[in-house]
């Protein structure tokens, strides 16, 4: 049976926090509406980055704009199977809210499946709907929860997520995958075909959402996720790119997360994996000229393992000479590469749009993840069902 969630918004909630989930349900064949107190289907919240980067708290920065797909003042709690409040700055303010409030409220009260991360824990202790209930979130919120009556419970990473009945919570975008499976299974959802092993190629400014929520979202499906970047080891990290479409004749750029590494490019067993995913930005115009990126590459596409490439990512398929026949779509301003290469060349209209030709799957941009993830889930044997 299809399942419906309702997703919280509001102004400078966390950008990950929003995105990652909203796209990952998506993908799973969940129906997803996104609304914001306010607000009408089609208007914009814009989102905050959110990192540790060593101060005595975390640091914040312009996100990706996100858009609400739903309106706030026509949503009916009974339609819905689950509820899911992001974290950031959002809830601080939408806390105070006596529409918000009793949108939770109901949802309680109709026993539905609640999700909430980071911040968003504000918005249940002000709704008074965690009292006996064990939770925890990011540690600053912890004096709230506990004078609201919840059973607190202390994050040892920021990694952590709580499940008590019906109630997720986590303590930060760290532990995401955890926090959507948690989710996804309170929702009803069976994950089958997950033993499978993932690598990403990674590198320096690739767009922040097409790394993390591709990667995040096979996680939370229990799949083996590794990231490398060439000349860097496990644990450094990538810096990335917000590529954003905000009127302009091309897209704007913002400083996004830093992106951690889970494993070491030199070190690799290619053979150990069963799909390559390549994400856009701006790294693959460097990684193109990379000769053991285009062997890994090769390697992956001779393998005929599923290679699922996004954005601009598709210059380093046209680099290694794999695309000469194959039916693919990419960022527009990249199909001079994928022409030239020998591909042929599918519109992407909408942006959206996501095709499959054998074992390669190309998207155009972030907005096509939904597709993008859903399509490598089914070469890879991968399925929720509910």
């Amino acid at each position: 049976m299809a399942k419906k969630v309702l997703i919280l918004c509001g102004d400078y909630m966390e950008d990950y926090e929003v995105m990652v989930p909203f796209q990952a349900l998506l993908a799973y064949g969940v129906a997803v509406d996104a609304v914001c107190p306010g607000k009408k289907a089609g208007d914009v919240c814009r989102t905050a980055v959110h990192q540790g980067l060593g101060h005595q708290t975390y640091s914040e920065s312009r996100g990706h704009n996100f858009t609400v797909n739903a309106t706030f003042d026509e949503v009916d709690a009974s339609k819905y199977d689950g509820l899911l409040i992001p974290g950031g700055r959002a809830p601080e303010y939408l806390a105070m809210n006596e529409s918000v409030l009793d949108i939770v409220r109901k949802f309680f009260g109709l026993g539905k499946s609640i999700a909430s991360i980071c911040h968003g824990q504000l918005i249940l202790a002000a709704a008074g709907t965690v009292k006996g209930r064990k939770c925890t979130a990011y540690a600053s919120v912890r004096p709230a929860l506990i004078d609201a009556g919840a059973h607190w419970i202390e994050p040892e990473t920021l990694a952590s997520c709580v499940i008590d009945g019906n109630l997720v919570t986590a303590a930060t975008y760290i532990g995401h995958p955890e926090f959507i499976r948690l989710f996804v299974k309170e929702l009803g959802g069976t994950i089958t075909g997950s033993d499978k092993r993932i690598l990403f190629l990674c590198g320096d400014y690739m767009e922040d959402y097409e790394v993390m929520v591709p990667f995040q979202s096979l996680q939370a499906l229990e799949c083996h996720v590794d990231a490398v970047c060439p000349k860097k080891k496990v644990g450094e990290t990538c810096p990335t790119a917000i590529h954003d479409f905000e009127g302009d004749q091309t897209y704007s750029e913002k400083p996004g997360h830093d992106f951690t590494l889970t494993a070491t490019f030199e070190d690799l067993n290619i053979s150990s994996y069963d799909a390559l995913v390549i994400p856009g930005g701006r790294a693959p115009e460097y990684l193109a000229l990379d000769e053991k990126v285009i062997t890994l590459v090769k390697e992956f596409m001779e393998a005929r393992k599923p290679v699922a490439s996004i954005c601009h990512g598709q210059q380093i398929l046209a680099a290694a000479g794999v695309l000469k026949g194959k039916k693919c779509t990419a960022y527009p301003a990249v199909k001079l590469n994928v022409v030239l290469s020998g591909a042929i060349w599918l519109e992407p209209e909408p942006i959206d749009r996501c095709f499959t030709d054998g074992n390669l799957v190309t998207g155009a941009a972030w907005p096509g993840h939904p597709e993008f993830i859903s399509q490598l889930m089914k070469l890879l044997g991968i399925q929720v069902s509910f």
